[in-house]
């Protein structure tokens, strides 16, 4: 049975992870003034915004996840013929109608695949999945990894969609911003309460960087740090931590909105790479998505993993 992947762009894992296992990214379209951008986690593009003007606009864009119209057409002009399965992970839906959108197309879809495949020779039924991970950024590069493993493995639909179902339940997401006026303008933007005018103006002027953690679905504040650098040490000491007490994956994911070699050299970063290789854990480090860098600015840090019981506790 060929199996297909299909993840949205907020995803974040390095491009050439995406490549290797053939993952289909479904585009998000963000426009900033007069720039447009499709983003499918490019990773020149992605650079090319971080390091450019008009990131620093970001917090105005406007966001245009694939409508349920496109989501059908895709599948159906090339993944319905391409695969027998497909599943499609994506970002939160408390964040997101990304979920939303695909869940509606896959009624569509699973209602006109038929007559597409049997003109190809092929009268075989196709099976759709779609999993909301109930993460974001980095998080969300878990449920991805643990499906490419169970697909090498060659694991049945039935196992896999039980296995990233339950996996959504135990995945920790944490962000860690540079700029909170940024943060609160972009929540202005999207009409949501975000981090209140006091609080930036404070954060601002005492270098106070919050700590922000999502799991299952929602976001909370979980700590704070004096400074972007202690934040950092904080949150790769977290890291540390949660790997040493046992992951669910022997994966962890952290993506930064700017150039890879700045996050290599923020303290604690050398401490994780080195627990990771002890406990046999892979670190994936990637590039954040444009639709990240745009929500929660450039420069931000986002870190993923899974782990049972209270693992995300700081």
């Amino acid at each position: 049975m060929r199996i297909g992947l299909v993840m949205d762009a907020t995803c974040d894992l390095p491009r050439k992870f995406i490549d290797d296992h053939q993952i289909t990214i479904l585009p998000i379209t963000i426009s900033i003034d007069a720039h447009t951008f499709i983003d499918v986690h490019d990773p020149v593009a992605m650079e090319s915004y971080y390091r450019g003007e008009v990131g620093k606009r970001g917090h105005a864009a406007e966001t245009v996840p694939l409508a349920v119209d496109a989501i059908r057409e895709l599948f159906l002009g090339k993944l319905v013929l391409d695969y027998d399965a497909v599943f499609c992970l994506t970002v939160t839906a408390t964040r997101s109608p990304i979920f939303a959108n695909a869940t509606q197309a896959s009624f569509a879809i699973l209602g006109a695949y038929r007559p597409i495949r049997q003109a190809a020779g092929n009268n075989s039924p196709f099976l759709l999945r779609v999993i909301d991970t109930k993460s974001l950024f980095a998080g969300q590069g878990i449920a991805a990894i643990e499906a490419t493993r169970l697909l090498a493995a060659d694991t049945a639909p039935g196992p896999i969609r039980e296995r990233l179902s339950d996996l959504a339940a135990h995945t920790f997401a944490y962000v860690l911003p540079r700029d909170l006026h940024y943060l609160r303008a972009r929540a202005r933007k999207k009409g949501g309460h975000g981090v209140g005018l006091l609080s930036a103006t404070l954060g601002t002027a005492l270098d106070i960087k919050p700590i922000l953690q999502c799991f299952q679905g929602e976001t909370r504040p979980v700590a704070k740090a004096r400074g972007f650098e202690q934040g950092a040490r904080m949150l790769f000491e977290h890291a540390v931590a949660a790997v040493k007490r046992g992951l669910l994956v022997p994966a962890l994911c952290v993506s930064y909105g700017g150039d890879l070699a700045e996050l290599e050299a923020m303290p604690g970063h050398a401490e994780l790479v080195d627990a990771c290789a002890a406990a046999g854990v892979t670190l994936y480090q990637s590039g954040m998505s444009i639709t990240g860098m745009v929500d929660i600015g450039t420069g931000a840090i986002t870190l993923g993993y899974a782990a049972a019981g209270a693992g995300g506790a700081f």
